[in-house]
């Protein structure tokens, strides 16, 4: 899917598959900003295009979502 947005001032369109906006756009939400504040945050550190970059930064919020689930599980007593 490709979205145009403003970044910096500036047009420019995106193109992702749909899981990866909805990601985005639920990664946006739950820090209380803007879908284009998360991307204008997520192009300013990035080295390579932005669309592998917000790939990129969905697949490190996912990672640090499963290890945090993991120190969540508490040994069951025997």
């Amino acid at each position: 899917i490709k979205r145009s947005m403003t970044i910096h001032g500036h047009r420019t369109s995106v193109s992702l598959e749909r899981p990866f906006w909805e990601m985005l756009q639920d990664i946006a939400i739950r820090r209380g900003q803007s879908l284009a504040s998360l991307v204008q945050q997520i192009d300013r550190n990035r080295a390579g295009g932005l669309s592998s970059a917000l790939r990129l930064f969905v697949l490190a919020e996912l990672k640090k979502e499963t290890a945090a689930d993991k120190t969540d599980i508490k040994p069951l007593d025997h």
